[in-house]
């Protein structure tokens, strides 16, 4: 399984952000702005919380396992897998959400005056706050889920080179 790369994340984010500030610019002049939910940060918090979650909860039973506790619930290599693709998936999800209201918050910007686009920039930006929530807990639980690097195979190539 391949690690996530910010490169591919910050692509993904600035291509997502020049659509979405081209396309607003667009719908507001042939009409009105679609509104940015209040519920689009809400919901990016939320999978960042159970991100985290998940991974502090798999981090400790690692870390029992490893310790060889009594009574440790091990971590079936399988839930750890799907974890870490969950993960990644919430990782680039969020990264084109939040380019997606970013570049719509970057257009509201010239209209702060008007309350309503102003609470809309709010939304916009909480959002992009929440989207790299999610990705920053997405990276942690690809480092929770990491398998150790195997000193033998180290010490082999080292030594065959």
């Amino acid at each position: 399984m391949k690690e996530l790369r910010i490169r591919t994340l910050v692509g993904l984010f600035l291509v997502a952000g020049v659509l979405s500030w081209s396309g607003a610019r667009l719908w507001d002049s042939v009409g009105s702005l679609p509104r940015v939910p209040l519920a689009a940060p809400i919901v990016l918090a939320v999978i960042a919380v159970v991100l985290l979650a998940t991974a502090l909860s798999l981090r400790s039973r690692l870390r029992a396992q490893r310790e060889r506790r009594p009574g440790a619930k091990g971590v079936e290599p399988m839930m750890a897998a799907r974890a870490v693709v969950f993960g990644q998936s919430s990782a680039l999800v969020a990264a084109l959400v939040a380019g997606m209201y970013g570049g719509t918050g970057v257009f509201l910007l010239e209209s702060l005056d008007i309350p309503p686009r102003r609470d809309q920039a709010v939304y916009a930006g909480l959002s992009v706050l929440m989207g790299i929530a999610v990705i920053a807990a997405a990276f942690f639980m690809e480092r929770v889920c990491k398998l150790p690097e195997d000193d033998d195979e180290n010490g082999e190539t080292t030594a065959a080179a």
